[in-house]
């Protein structure tokens, strides 16, 4: 029994290959393994109780200030120049002057 004017038989639209059965095995079983081992991962991952960190042996010990001199107050010594006071100067000595 033919089909209807103008279409193909049935048993034609459903033809495989061999390379067709292969990929369609390939993709539903081999490429789900991947998808397998990270539900795996996950659950065990989701599962496992956080571990305590253990305690230190040895205490780290942070090396402490340099020891310096107590502070103490300078007396102010005025800078020459622009800034502070203007250079002292020699007083001229005036002699006398022999005519």
């Amino acid at each position: 029994m033919a089909g209807a004017a103008g279409t193909a038989p049935a048993r034609d639209l459903f033809f495989y290959t061999g390379a067709m059965v292969w990929e369609f095995v390939f993709m539903m079983v081999i490429l789900k393994i991947p998808i397998a081992y990270l539900g795996c991962v996950v659950y065990w991952a989701v599962k496992a109780e956080p571990e305590p960190p253990e305690p230190a042996v040895v205490h780290a010990a942070l090396p402490g200030p340099e020891p310096r001199e107590p502070w103490r107050p300078r007396g102010r010594v005025p800078r020459p120049g622009p800034h502070g006071s203007p250079r002292r100067r020699v007083a001229r000595v005036v002699r006398p002057v022999a005519r």
